[in-house]
């Protein structure tokens, strides 16, 4: 029996890069990346280990890197995307994780996007401590279980869960899936929306191509901020339909009707040919091309906590 293979809105079929078309690409990167500079990264910073350990009351948002995310809200610690690995595809991390392992709080949820590895570690998701409640893409409990992740709910695009009072419902993305060479889009792929009575909504875009599910979602919810791809983009030839550049990030903002973006999926590791600077060069060119305000967009460094007081405007941590 053929096993079920998902798609995207905007084609018949999931987005899969040919083998020409690689070959292509990986010839190509051989000379580009030998002019590339990758040393302007993303800086650390000390993360508030105090208030990240014991909050349970205020709304937070920490960036680890890449699309890791901790985000705490209604006495949950989240965290989305699981990645603390030191390598991706033979390339080393550009910058250490935000916040070591060691020191992470107990997580209750585990958001998981779609099953690449670089969103989902599963060395990493062992070693977080806490209960681990997974939400995962239609496709991919079966695996999961096969992990010995006990308590796993997979969901398809509109679905919704309601956990500790803070309401979860899983959105369209356009990319694809695959963790062998054999399970090519047999799991789901898209981004994650979290609604809390007493806190912020929060939208977490996962990975994606630019598409019209953004005008959708932002249709359906009163998005806060937005948590938005910028990175991997570069050559576009061959990026575009699975990862927006940081225009598309732009607009796909824009759609969502969000107040506040923040900028993810860039300054971790070397996934495409675009550096950390580029990235950030264009979204600040296209900003002011478009006239944003500057305080609508948080350009996070690793570590760095945004936190939500009550009756104030959302602000990174001192």
């Amino acid at each position: 029996m053929r096993n079920h293979r998902f798609g995207n809105l905007d084609s018949a079929g999931a987005v899969r890069a040919g083998r020409h078309r690689f070959a292509r690409w990986r010839q190509e990167r051989l000379t580009k990346l030998r002019s590339k500079d990758y040393s302007d990264c993303i800086p650390n910073v000390r993360p508030d280990l105090p208030f990240l350990l014991q909050n349970r009351i205020e709304p937070s948002i920490t960036w680890i890197g890449h699309s890791t995310f901790l985000i705490q809200m209604a006495g949950l610690n989240m965290v989305t995307d699981p990645v603390w690995a030191r390598r991706m595809a033979m390339q080393k991390r550009l910058a250490p994780p935000g916040i070591a392992m060691s020191d992470m709080p107990p997580i209750d949820l585990v958001l998981v996007s779609h099953s690449h590895y670089d969103h989902l570690h599963v060395t990493s998701l062992r070693r977080l401590r806490g209960t681990k409640r997974l939400l995962v893409p239609a496709g991919l409990r079966k695996k999961m279980l096969l992990k010995g992740f006990r308590q796993v709910a997979e969901m398809n695009w509109w679905e919704s869960v309601t956990h500790h009072g803070v309401k979860f419902t899983f959105v369209p993305a356009q990319h694809w899936a695959r963790r062998n060479p054999w399970d090519t889009n047999n799991s789901h792929w898209g981004g994650w929306i979290i609604e809390s009575p007493n806190g912020p909504t929060v939208y977490f875009a996962g990975d994606s191509g630019y598409c019209r599910a953004f005008e959708e979602i932002g249709r359906r919810f009163a998005i806060d901020i937005a948590l938005l791809p910028i990175g991997a983009y570069d050559p576009e030839w061959f990026m575009s339909e699975e990862h927006m550049n940081p225009e598309e990030a732009l607009q796909a903002f824009r759609d969502v009707g969000a107040k506040y973006f923040v900028p993810m999926h860039y300054g971790s590791f070397k996934l495409a040919d675009d550096t950390p600077k580029e990235a950030l060069d264009r979204l600040e060119a296209e900003r002011r091309r478009l006239g944003l305000s500057e305080d609508r967009l948080f350009l996070l460094q690793h570590g760095e906590t945004l936190r939500f007081m009550p009756h104030q405007e959302a602000g990174p941590s001192s």
